[in-house]
Parts: C-alpha cells; sequence; structure tokens
C-alpha cells in the first residue's frame, strides 16, 4: 500500500472512516475505489510496524557468505551455519539470499565430453534411471571427467563419487584426458573395497568406459556397470553436481595467473 493513502489516525484510532487523509477523502472511500479490503489495509499497516525478524539471521548468512568468497550457494551456506550450531531452514537462507542479492557469479564454462561415438559393443543399461540415493557405502558409484582451464593449460580431473554421502573415493588428475587416468582412478576406488561389496559403477558413454581395459577392471572387481543415454547429462547428474559445486567454490572468480600447472594440480 503506497503511503499516500496511510491515513492521519493510527490504525487503532481508524475505525472512525471519516477522518480526512492527504488527499480529503475517508479511508473507506479510497479503499473502495481500489478494491482493498479494509481489514487487509491496517493488517498491512500493522505489519509494516512490526520489527523485521530476520535481521539478525540475515548478518549470519551475510557472514556466511561472504566467508566463502562469494562462491557458496544456499544450501552451503546453510550447511555451514548449521555447523556453527545456528538453527534454521534452508528454504529461509535461500529466500533470504534471494530477496538481499547474494547469489554466487554463474559461469558456465564450456564442458569437456569425452564422447567419441559408438565403439565396442552394446553399451550397458542405465540401471540408476536417475535415482542416485544408496542406502550404504559402496553401492553405488558415479564418475566422469571434467576440464579446468587457467593460464598455464589444461587440467582434467577424474574422480569416482560415492553416491551414499556425495564424496569422493578415489580420485586422479593429470594434464591428458587419456584412459589411464580413468583407469588408475578405478583401480584406486576398487581398493578400497570389503569383501562382498561390489557396487554399481554409473557413467556416461566416454570412450574411457567402454574400452577394454575399464571392462576388463569392473570384471576383475565384480562391479556391475550403468551407463546414460547417449548425450544426456541428467543421467549423470550427481557427478555432474559434484563438478558444478567443485567449479564454484574452487575455479570461479579466481585469478590463476602465474599458477603453474603442477601447483594448480596440488
Amino acid at each position: 500500500m503506497n503511503d499516500a493513502f496511510a491515513p492521519t489516525a493510527t490504525p487503532d484510532k481508524a475505525e472512525n472512516t471519516t477522518n480526512p487523509v492527504a488527499f480529503g477523502l475517508p479511508v473507506a472511500v479510497l479503499l473502495a475505489r481500489v478494491g482493498l479490503a479494509r481489514s487487509t489495509y491496517f493488517h498491512q499497516l500493522r505489519a509494516m510496524a512490526r520489527p523485521d525478524r530476520d535481521a539478525g539471521l540475515l548478518t549470519l548468512v551475510r557472514d556466511a557468505f561472504e566467508a566463502s568468497g562469494r562462491r557458496y550457494g544456499y544450501r552451503r551456506v546453510w550447511l555451514a551455519l548449521r555447523g556453527n550450531g545456528v538453527v534454521m531452514s534452508a528454504k529461509r537462507v535461500m529466500r533470504l539470499m534471494t530477496r538481499h542479492g547474494l547469489v554466487p557469479p554463474l559461469r558456465r564454462a564450456r564442458r569437456y565430453s569425452s564422447y567419441r561415438g559408438e565403439i565396442g559393443g552394446a553399451a550397458p543399461a542405465n540401471l540408476v534411471n536417475r535415482d542416485f540415493h544408496a542406502k550404504a557405502p559402496n553401492r553405488l558409484w558415479v564418475t566422469d571427467i571434467t576440464e579446468f582451464r587457467i593460464p598455464a593449460g589444461k587440467a582434467y580431473l577424474s574422480p569416482v563419487i560415492d553416491c551414499h554421502g556425495g564424496m569422493p573415493v578415489a580420485w586422479t588428475i593429470g594434464t591428458s584426458p587419456d584412459s589411464g587416468l580413468a583407469n588408475r582412478m578405478l583401480c584406486e576406488a576398487c581398493a578400497t573395497l570389503k569383501d562382498g561389496e561390489r557396487p554399481v559403477i554409473h557413467s556416461d558413454r566416454g570412450c574411457h568406459y567402454r574400452w577394454p581395459g575399464w571392462v576388463r577392471i569392473c570384471e576383475e572387481h565384480n562391479l556391475t556397470r550403468s551407463m546414460s543415454a547417449k548425450g544426456c547429462s541428467p543421467d549423470n547428474a550427481a557427478a555432474e553436481g559434484f563438478f558444478g559445486r567443485l567449479k564454484q567454490e574452487f575455479l570461479h572468480g579466481r585469478d590463476f595467473t602465474g599458477v603453474t600447472m603442477d601447483e594448480f594440480i596440488r
């Protein structure tokens, strides 16, 4: 409601609708002209007079956001606050950050793709079907390769991520996205398995995951292979989401000028 419509009397004393306002008209006449209920008008006046209950929380949210270098989204800010004993819902954090412009810079770099067309035999079925929840560790793994570009060159990261906790089981990084990068990562991940653990390993249709070396490692450790549909990144959303958070918090908005590739990899 525009302040020009506010009566000279307080809401509690405004029961007399003949009190003049700035336009020299009774409140009832003005409300009738704009089609607003009288109860709604006075309720809004009282609401505007109440103190902002989010003022204290906004300070905490803003501090957590700034401490991240303005890189955290609302979920990461919520986790940081919860770790410090601040109890509030994630949706409330999202509303505060959106309302006050606390949004990290979004940069969509060209996505690296290892797809080189159909090779080998028939691809495994998509056993995951976009359900990336696992009830226990080492039940469902996802993997992919992502590219980092800095002035010194390009680096490629190949992790395998456990869908139970969302954390990497093993990873390799190098300057060439060859099959050895993926195979070494898978061998290191399999070395962490206990007797009887036979996870599903889900990937896209990149050539790394269809070459004989990868297939052999999966067979030796009784892993069940699963693959996304052709050119369908949502089918591997758990890996894509991990890369997105990693780059948002570590890569975007930072200047790596003068950083060597060895330093970047470390």
